[in-house]
Protein backbone atom coordinates (compact mmCIF):
# COMPACT_ATOMS: atom_id res chain seq x y z
CA UNK A 1 0.00 0.00 0.00
CA UNK A 2 1.06 3.56 -0.65
CA UNK A 3 0.93 6.28 2.03
CA UNK A 4 0.61 9.84 0.70
CA UNK A 5 1.77 12.98 2.50
CA UNK A 6 0.41 16.20 0.98
CA UNK A 7 1.67 19.62 1.98
CA UNK A 8 -0.51 21.15 4.71
CA UNK A 9 -2.77 23.80 3.19
CA UNK A 10 -4.18 25.55 6.27
CA UNK A 11 -2.88 29.18 6.27
CA UNK A 12 0.22 29.42 8.44
CA UNK A 13 0.39 25.67 9.13
CA UNK A 14 4.06 24.63 9.22
CA UNK A 15 3.82 21.02 10.38
CA UNK A 16 4.03 17.93 8.18
CA UNK A 17 2.29 14.61 8.84
CA UNK A 18 5.34 12.35 8.38
CA UNK A 19 9.01 13.13 8.87
CA UNK A 20 11.83 11.34 7.01
CA UNK A 21 12.81 9.23 10.05
CA UNK A 22 9.38 7.53 10.00
CA UNK A 23 9.76 6.13 6.48
CA UNK A 24 12.01 3.11 7.23
CA UNK A 25 9.55 1.92 9.93
CA UNK A 26 6.68 2.14 7.46
CA UNK A 27 8.72 0.28 4.84
CA UNK A 28 9.16 -2.58 7.32
CA UNK A 29 5.35 -2.75 7.56
CA UNK A 30 5.13 -3.06 3.77
CA UNK A 31 4.18 0.55 3.09
CA UNK A 32 5.60 2.87 0.42
CA UNK A 33 5.56 6.63 0.98
CA UNK A 34 4.79 9.37 -1.54
CA UNK A 35 5.43 12.97 -0.47
CA UNK A 36 4.37 16.21 -2.14
CA UNK A 37 7.48 18.25 -2.92
CA UNK A 38 8.12 20.88 -0.26
CA UNK A 39 5.73 19.31 2.27
CA UNK A 40 8.29 19.26 5.07
CA UNK A 41 10.36 22.33 4.26
CA UNK A 42 8.73 24.73 6.74
CA UNK A 43 9.03 22.17 9.52
CA UNK A 44 12.76 21.77 8.87
CA UNK A 45 12.64 18.60 6.73
CA UNK A 46 13.93 19.21 3.17
CA UNK A 47 12.91 17.05 0.22
CA UNK A 48 16.37 15.51 0.02
CA UNK A 49 15.96 13.90 3.43
CA UNK A 50 12.72 12.21 2.36
CA UNK A 51 14.38 10.92 -0.80
CA UNK A 52 17.35 9.59 1.19
CA UNK A 53 14.99 7.57 3.40
CA UNK A 54 13.21 6.03 0.42
CA UNK A 55 10.17 8.25 -0.15
CA UNK A 56 9.05 9.17 -3.67
CA UNK A 57 8.60 12.90 -4.24
CA UNK A 58 5.81 14.08 -6.55
CA UNK A 59 5.18 17.63 -7.75
CA UNK A 60 1.47 18.10 -7.02
CA UNK A 61 -1.17 17.56 -4.37
CA UNK A 62 -3.47 15.92 -6.92
CA UNK A 63 -0.79 13.35 -7.69
CA UNK A 64 -0.41 12.49 -3.99
CA UNK A 65 -4.16 11.90 -3.63
CA UNK A 66 -4.35 10.08 -6.96
CA UNK A 67 -1.49 7.72 -6.12
CA UNK A 68 -1.97 6.96 -2.43
CA UNK A 69 -4.14 4.31 -0.80
CA UNK A 70 -3.74 6.08 2.55
CA UNK A 71 -3.56 9.86 3.00
CA UNK A 72 -2.04 11.19 6.23
CA UNK A 73 -2.45 14.85 7.11
CA UNK A 74 -2.16 17.01 10.19
CA UNK A 75 -5.26 19.13 9.52
CA UNK A 76 -7.81 17.41 7.30
CA UNK A 77 -11.10 18.94 6.14
CA UNK A 78 -13.00 19.44 9.37
CA UNK A 79 -10.10 20.76 11.41
CA UNK A 80 -9.06 22.84 8.38
CA UNK A 81 -12.04 25.14 7.90
CA UNK A 82 -10.14 27.49 5.57
CA UNK A 83 -8.91 25.38 2.67
CA UNK A 84 -9.73 21.78 3.59
CA UNK A 85 -12.86 21.58 1.45
CA UNK A 86 -10.73 21.67 -1.70
CA UNK A 87 -9.44 18.19 -0.86
CA UNK A 88 -12.90 16.60 -1.09
CA UNK A 89 -12.78 16.45 -4.89
CA UNK A 90 -9.39 14.69 -4.71
CA UNK A 91 -10.60 11.88 -2.45
CA UNK A 92 -11.97 8.60 -3.74
CA UNK A 93 -14.07 5.76 -2.38
CA UNK A 94 -12.29 3.37 0.01
CA UNK A 95 -9.23 5.58 0.21
CA UNK A 96 -8.05 5.88 3.84
CA UNK A 97 -7.75 9.34 5.46
CA UNK A 98 -5.94 9.83 8.77
CA UNK A 99 -5.54 13.09 10.67
CA UNK A 100 -7.21 15.72 12.84
CA UNK A 101 -10.82 15.97 11.63
CA UNK A 102 -12.52 17.82 14.52
CA UNK A 103 -15.15 15.08 14.87
CA UNK A 104 -17.17 16.96 17.50
CA UNK A 105 -17.42 20.05 15.30
CA UNK A 106 -20.30 20.17 12.80
CA UNK A 107 -22.16 17.16 11.47
CA UNK A 108 -22.49 18.73 8.00
CA UNK A 109 -18.70 18.72 7.60
CA UNK A 110 -18.49 15.07 8.63
CA UNK A 111 -21.24 14.24 6.14
CA UNK A 112 -19.24 15.97 3.39
CA UNK A 113 -16.27 13.74 4.20
CA UNK A 114 -18.47 10.64 4.36
CA UNK A 115 -19.99 11.35 0.93
CA UNK A 116 -16.57 10.99 -0.72
CA UNK A 117 -16.61 7.32 0.36
CA UNK A 118 -13.29 7.57 2.20
CA UNK A 119 -12.51 5.53 5.27
CA UNK A 120 -11.61 8.37 7.64
CA UNK A 121 -9.85 7.87 10.97
CA UNK A 122 -9.87 10.76 13.45
CA UNK A 123 -6.78 10.92 15.66
CA UNK A 124 -8.72 13.02 18.20
CA UNK A 125 -10.80 9.94 19.02
CA UNK A 126 -7.83 7.79 19.99
CA UNK A 127 -8.66 6.06 23.30
CA UNK A 128 -6.51 7.14 26.22
CA UNK A 129 -5.33 3.67 27.14
CA UNK A 130 -1.92 2.13 27.64
CA UNK A 131 -2.19 0.26 24.31
CA UNK A 132 -2.93 3.45 22.42
CA UNK A 133 -0.49 5.74 24.23
CA UNK A 134 2.07 5.71 21.41
CA UNK A 135 -0.69 6.81 18.98
CA UNK A 136 -2.12 9.66 21.09
CA UNK A 137 -1.54 12.67 18.83
CA UNK A 138 -3.87 14.88 20.86
CA UNK A 139 -1.63 14.52 23.90
CA UNK A 140 1.49 15.10 21.81
CA UNK A 141 0.17 18.40 20.46
CA UNK A 142 -1.10 19.42 23.91
CA UNK A 143 2.42 18.88 25.26
CA UNK A 144 3.80 21.26 22.63
CA UNK A 145 1.08 23.83 23.41
CA UNK A 146 1.73 23.73 27.15
CA UNK A 147 5.43 24.36 26.62
CA UNK A 148 4.93 27.12 24.05
CA UNK A 149 2.31 28.87 26.20
CA UNK A 150 4.89 29.38 28.95
CA UNK A 151 7.63 30.52 26.56
CA UNK A 152 5.22 32.96 24.89
CA UNK A 153 4.09 34.34 28.26
CA UNK A 154 7.70 34.76 29.40
CA UNK A 155 8.46 36.72 26.24
CA UNK A 156 5.53 39.12 26.79
CA UNK A 157 5.84 39.55 30.56
CA UNK A 158 7.83 42.66 31.58
CA UNK A 159 9.36 40.64 34.43
CA UNK A 160 11.72 37.68 34.52
CA UNK A 161 10.52 34.27 35.70
CA UNK A 162 13.24 33.10 38.15
CA UNK A 163 14.22 34.46 41.53
CA UNK A 164 17.65 36.07 41.29
CA UNK A 165 20.00 37.40 43.93
CA UNK A 166 22.07 40.13 42.28
CA UNK A 167 24.27 43.12 43.13
CA UNK A 168 21.08 45.15 42.76
CA UNK A 169 19.27 43.03 45.33
CA UNK A 170 16.91 40.07 45.16
CA UNK A 171 14.36 39.74 42.37
CA UNK A 172 11.25 37.79 43.31
CA UNK A 173 10.05 34.98 41.02
CA UNK A 174 7.06 35.36 38.71
CA UNK A 175 3.78 33.77 39.79
CA UNK A 176 2.23 31.55 37.14
CA UNK A 177 -1.27 30.14 37.59
CA UNK A 178 -2.49 27.33 35.34
CA UNK A 179 -6.22 26.63 35.05
CA UNK A 180 -6.80 23.09 33.82
CA UNK A 181 -4.23 20.44 34.64
CA UNK A 182 -4.61 18.19 31.61
CA UNK A 183 -1.67 17.33 29.36
CA UNK A 184 -1.14 20.95 28.25
CA UNK A 185 -1.56 22.30 31.77
CA UNK A 186 0.88 19.81 33.29
CA UNK A 187 3.49 20.62 30.65
CA UNK A 188 2.93 24.33 31.37
CA UNK A 189 3.59 23.70 35.08
CA UNK A 190 6.80 21.81 34.30
CA UNK A 191 8.00 24.48 31.84
CA UNK A 192 7.21 27.36 34.20
CA UNK A 193 9.08 25.61 36.99
CA UNK A 194 12.09 25.02 34.74
CA UNK A 195 12.20 28.75 34.06
CA UNK A 196 12.15 29.40 37.82
CA UNK A 197 8.60 30.65 38.32
CA UNK A 198 6.36 29.77 41.24
CA UNK A 199 3.69 27.64 39.60
CA UNK A 200 0.24 26.84 40.95
CA UNK A 201 -2.66 25.11 39.26
CA UNK A 202 -6.35 24.36 39.60
CA UNK A 203 -8.41 21.55 38.12
CA UNK A 204 -11.90 20.44 39.05
CA UNK A 205 -10.81 16.81 38.78
CA UNK A 206 -9.49 15.67 42.21
CA UNK A 207 -7.12 13.18 40.53
CA UNK A 208 -5.12 16.10 39.10
CA UNK A 209 -3.81 17.18 42.54
CA UNK A 210 -1.19 14.45 42.78
CA UNK A 211 0.01 15.11 39.20
CA UNK A 212 0.38 18.85 39.83
CA UNK A 213 2.30 18.30 43.07
CA UNK A 214 4.58 15.70 41.46
CA UNK A 215 5.81 18.45 39.12
CA UNK A 216 6.54 20.83 41.98
CA UNK A 217 3.41 22.90 41.48
CA UNK A 218 1.05 24.05 44.21
CA UNK A 219 -2.49 22.72 43.82
CA UNK A 220 -5.19 25.31 44.45
CA UNK A 221 -8.11 23.69 46.22
CA UNK A 222 -11.49 25.40 46.10
CA UNK A 223 -14.37 24.63 48.49
CA UNK A 224 -16.55 23.48 45.62
CA UNK A 225 -17.07 20.00 44.23
CA UNK A 226 -17.84 19.10 40.63
CA UNK A 227 -20.40 16.42 39.84
CA UNK A 228 -18.94 13.61 37.71
CA UNK A 229 -15.78 15.69 37.16
CA UNK A 230 -14.41 13.48 34.40
CA UNK A 231 -15.68 10.99 31.85
CA UNK A 232 -14.47 7.46 31.20
CA UNK A 233 -11.78 8.77 28.84
CA UNK A 234 -10.28 11.04 31.52
CA UNK A 235 -11.61 14.30 30.05
CA UNK A 236 -13.36 16.94 32.16
CA UNK A 237 -17.16 16.96 31.98
CA UNK A 238 -19.13 20.16 31.43
CA UNK A 239 -20.82 21.50 34.59
CA UNK A 240 -23.88 23.70 35.07
CA UNK A 241 -23.66 27.50 35.10
CA UNK A 242 -24.14 27.66 38.88
CA UNK A 243 -20.94 25.64 39.34
CA UNK A 244 -18.96 27.90 36.98
CA UNK A 245 -20.32 31.03 38.71
CA UNK A 246 -19.11 29.80 42.10
CA UNK A 247 -15.83 28.67 40.54
CA UNK A 248 -15.18 32.15 39.07
CA UNK A 249 -15.81 33.79 42.43
CA UNK A 250 -13.27 31.55 44.13
CA UNK A 251 -10.66 31.78 41.35
CA UNK A 252 -10.74 35.58 41.40
CA UNK A 253 -8.38 35.94 44.36
CA UNK A 254 -5.76 33.64 42.83
CA UNK A 255 -5.91 35.34 39.42
CA UNK A 256 -5.49 38.79 41.01
CA UNK A 257 -2.19 37.71 42.59
CA UNK A 258 -0.80 36.12 39.41
CA UNK A 259 1.63 37.59 36.89
CA UNK A 260 0.74 34.96 34.27
CA UNK A 261 -2.44 32.95 33.84
CA UNK A 262 -2.47 30.02 31.42
CA UNK A 263 -6.01 28.83 30.79
CA UNK A 264 -6.28 25.29 29.44
CA UNK A 265 -9.75 24.12 30.45
CA UNK A 266 -11.33 22.48 27.40
CA UNK A 267 -14.44 20.29 27.30
CA UNK A 268 -14.45 18.04 24.17
CA UNK A 269 -17.30 19.01 21.85
CA UNK A 270 -18.38 21.97 23.99
CA UNK A 271 -17.74 25.69 24.05
CA UNK A 272 -14.96 26.46 26.51
CA UNK A 273 -16.28 27.53 29.94
CA UNK A 274 -15.65 31.15 30.95
CA UNK A 275 -13.41 30.98 34.01
CA UNK A 276 -11.67 34.37 33.90
CA UNK A 277 -14.01 37.38 33.74
CA UNK A 278 -13.18 40.90 32.60
CA UNK A 279 -13.34 42.03 36.23
CA UNK A 280 -10.72 39.42 37.12
CA UNK A 281 -8.48 40.70 34.31
CA UNK A 282 -8.79 44.25 35.71
CA UNK A 283 -7.58 42.98 39.11
CA UNK A 284 -4.28 41.62 37.73
CA UNK A 285 -1.01 43.56 38.07
CA UNK A 286 -0.17 45.87 35.12
CA UNK A 287 1.85 44.04 32.48
CA UNK A 288 0.40 40.64 33.38
CA UNK A 289 -0.18 38.06 30.68
CA UNK A 290 -3.01 35.61 29.99
CA UNK A 291 -2.42 32.79 27.50
CA UNK A 292 -5.78 31.29 26.55
CA UNK A 293 -5.18 27.79 25.18
CA UNK A 294 -8.95 27.36 24.89
CA UNK A 295 -9.23 30.29 22.45
CA UNK A 296 -10.16 28.12 19.47
CA UNK A 297 -13.37 27.11 21.26
CA UNK A 298 -14.25 30.60 22.45
CA UNK A 299 -11.74 30.90 25.25
CA UNK A 300 -11.67 30.52 29.05
CA UNK A 301 -11.24 34.28 29.40
CA UNK A 302 -14.29 36.44 28.81
CA UNK A 303 -12.42 38.99 26.69
CA UNK A 304 -10.09 36.72 24.71
CA UNK A 305 -10.10 37.48 20.99
CA UNK A 306 -9.54 34.11 19.25
CA UNK A 307 -6.60 34.24 16.86
CA UNK A 308 -5.32 37.59 18.16
CA UNK A 309 -3.04 39.04 20.82
CA UNK A 310 -4.53 42.15 22.43
CA UNK A 311 -3.86 44.39 25.44
CA UNK A 312 -6.83 45.26 27.65
CA UNK A 313 -6.77 46.85 31.10
CA UNK A 314 -2.97 46.71 31.00
CA UNK A 315 -2.99 42.92 30.55
CA UNK A 316 -1.77 41.12 27.41
CA UNK A 317 -4.30 38.52 26.28
CA UNK A 318 -2.88 35.90 23.93
CA UNK A 319 -5.61 34.14 21.97
CA UNK A 320 -3.35 32.51 19.42
CA UNK A 321 -4.77 29.32 17.90
CA UNK A 322 -2.84 26.42 16.35
CA UNK A 323 0.02 27.01 18.78
CA UNK A 324 1.62 23.63 18.04
CA UNK A 325 2.38 24.82 14.51
CA UNK A 326 4.79 27.41 15.94
CA UNK A 327 7.11 24.57 17.01
CA UNK A 328 6.88 22.66 13.71
CA UNK A 329 10.06 20.58 13.88
CA UNK A 330 9.29 18.68 17.06
CA UNK A 331 5.52 18.88 16.67
CA UNK A 332 5.90 17.12 13.31
CA UNK A 333 8.31 14.59 14.78
CA UNK A 334 5.92 13.70 17.61
CA UNK A 335 2.88 13.58 15.33
CA UNK A 336 4.73 11.40 12.82
CA UNK A 337 5.61 8.91 15.57
CA UNK A 338 1.95 8.75 16.64
CA UNK A 339 0.73 8.28 13.06
CA UNK A 340 3.41 5.69 12.29
CA UNK A 341 2.43 3.65 15.34
CA UNK A 342 -1.21 3.86 14.25
CA UNK A 343 -0.42 2.81 10.67
CA UNK A 344 1.65 -0.15 11.86
CA UNK A 345 -1.32 -1.14 14.02
CA UNK A 346 -3.76 -0.89 11.09
CA UNK A 347 -1.64 -2.54 8.41
CA UNK A 348 -0.53 -6.17 8.55
CA UNK A 349 1.52 -7.82 5.81
CA UNK A 350 1.13 -4.75 3.62
CA UNK A 351 -2.69 -4.81 3.81
CA UNK A 352 -5.22 -2.80 5.79
CA UNK A 353 -6.77 -5.03 8.45
CA UNK A 354 -9.74 -3.38 10.16
CA UNK A 355 -10.84 -5.18 13.31
CA UNK A 356 -13.96 -3.56 14.78
CA UNK A 357 -13.53 -5.52 18.02
CA UNK A 358 -10.29 -3.58 18.57
CA UNK A 359 -11.18 -0.37 20.42
CA UNK A 360 -8.37 1.55 18.69
CA UNK A 361 -9.84 0.73 15.26
CA UNK A 362 -13.47 1.09 16.36
CA UNK A 363 -13.14 4.35 18.32
CA UNK A 364 -11.12 6.22 15.69
CA UNK A 365 -13.03 5.05 12.59
CA UNK A 366 -15.21 7.98 11.61
CA UNK A 367 -16.61 7.35 8.11
CA UNK A 368 -16.86 4.31 5.86
CA UNK A 369 -18.88 3.42 2.77
CA UNK A 370 -20.48 6.86 2.57
CA UNK A 371 -21.71 6.89 6.20
CA UNK A 372 -20.64 8.29 9.56
CA UNK A 373 -20.09 4.96 11.29
CA UNK A 374 -18.71 6.02 14.66
CA UNK A 375 -21.30 5.08 17.31
CA UNK A 376 -20.19 7.78 19.74
CA UNK A 377 -20.59 10.50 17.12
CA UNK A 378 -23.94 9.24 15.88
CA UNK A 379 -25.17 9.51 19.45
CA UNK A 380 -23.52 12.92 19.95
CA UNK A 381 -25.21 14.35 16.84
CA UNK A 382 -28.50 12.49 17.52
CA UNK A 383 -28.23 10.49 14.29
CA UNK A 384 -30.29 7.30 14.00
CA UNK A 385 -28.42 4.09 14.76
CA UNK A 386 -27.05 2.29 11.72
CA UNK A 387 -28.69 -1.00 10.76
CA UNK A 388 -26.79 -3.98 12.12
CA UNK A 389 -24.77 -5.96 9.59
CA UNK A 390 -26.27 -9.33 8.74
Amino acid sequence: MIVGVPRESYPGERRVALVPAAIPNLAKAGLQVVVEAGAGVEAGYPDAEYAEKGAKLVPSRAEVFGTADIIVQVLCHGSNDKTGKADLSLMRRDQVLIGFLRPLGTVSTLEEIAKTGVMAFSVELMPRTTRAQSMDALSSMATICGYKAVVTAADKLPRIFPMLTTAAGTITPARVFIIGAGVAGLQAIASARRLGAVASAYDMRPAAKEQVMSLGGRFVELPIEAKDAQDARGYARAQDEEFYKKQRQLLGEVVAKSDVVIAAAVIPGKKSPILVTEEMVKSMPPGSVIVDLAAERGGNCEITVPGENVVKHGVTLIGQVNLASTVPYHASQMYARNVTAFLVHLVKDGKLQINESDEIHRDTLLTRGGEIVNARLREFFSLPALAAKV
